[in-house]
């Protein structure tokens, strides 16, 4: 069948289009958003060091999840953890309007989402100001050439090493066996610590909980049945 500009897979493209679109201005609404997509190098965030006191009301530990879509483990974490903030980050506005307007209805006020690049985390974020990092199905970026695009490359971690408290765990949860390999070799070259690293989650007797979470991508690969790896892993020791 062929379709014309009132075709079905057009018309399907349009809506799609503008559903984003919708979505994106929706979220910025939201009291429970930060855009920082204005950012560029050299500028810095306006709470940068002061998350707690004027997001949350609080001095309470800060956990960053990063290309968060959704933000099902930001939320699921908040509801365990209600005496910790959760943050999720992510560039496209459309993902984060699901999981912002969940954490609103389920009244969370200990989850937070902003919209900007991975990037830019030490513009947005102090020194010592993160307790922990968890980084859940990020696109694997398989070509060479996109190498530093990888959230687990030398890139990141110094970005992640300059917001995270000493001895701060950094958890990656994956099905890309391309992503968990490198990120092994990444961690060791960099010099960090792994804490712990688990091959296939569910192929273990007994999952650990928080290993339990799963995200709509995580669900999706599980279905294939595609094997989901983790590592946790401190870029520098306790002080």
């Amino acid at each position: 069948m062929v379709y014309g500009r009132s075709g079905g897979w057009l018309l399907n493209g349009i809506n799609m289009a503008r559903d984003k679109f919708i979505r994106y201005q929706q979220v910025k609404r939201l009291e429970n958003v930060r855009d920082l997509g204005h950012l560029r190098p050299g500028t810095m965030a306006n709470e940068r060091g002061n998350w707690g006191r004027q997001v949350f009301g609080n001095e309470n530990p800060i956990i960053l999840e990063l290309a968060c879509g959704k933000g099902e483990y930001a939320i699921a974490l908040a509801k365990k953890y209600p005496d910790k903030n959760f943050i999720g980050i992510d560039i496209k506005g459309e993902r984060i309007w699901k999981g912002a307007g969940r954490a609103l209805d389920e009244n969370l006020p200990n989850v937070f989402f902003l919209r900007s690049r991975i990037d830019f985390l030490d513009q947005i974020f102090s020194e010592n100001e993160i307790s922990g990092i968890w980084i859940t199905f990020p696109d694997p970026y398989l070509k060479s050439s996109k190498e530093s695009k990888r959230l687990t490359s030398s890139k990141f971690l110094n970005l992640y090493k300059n917001i995270l408290k000493p001895g701060a765990h950094v958890n990656l949860k994956t099905d890309s066996d391309e992503l968990y390999a490198f990120t092994q070799k990444s961690v060791q070259e960099y010099g960090a610590t792994v804490q712990e690293q688990i091959d296939d989650v569910y192929s273990l007797p007994e999952v650990p909980e928080l290993l339990q979470i799963r995200t709509y991508y995580e669900t999706k690969h599980l279905q294939k049945g595609l094997t989901i790896h983790f590592i946790s892993f401190t870029l520098t020791q306790d002080s």
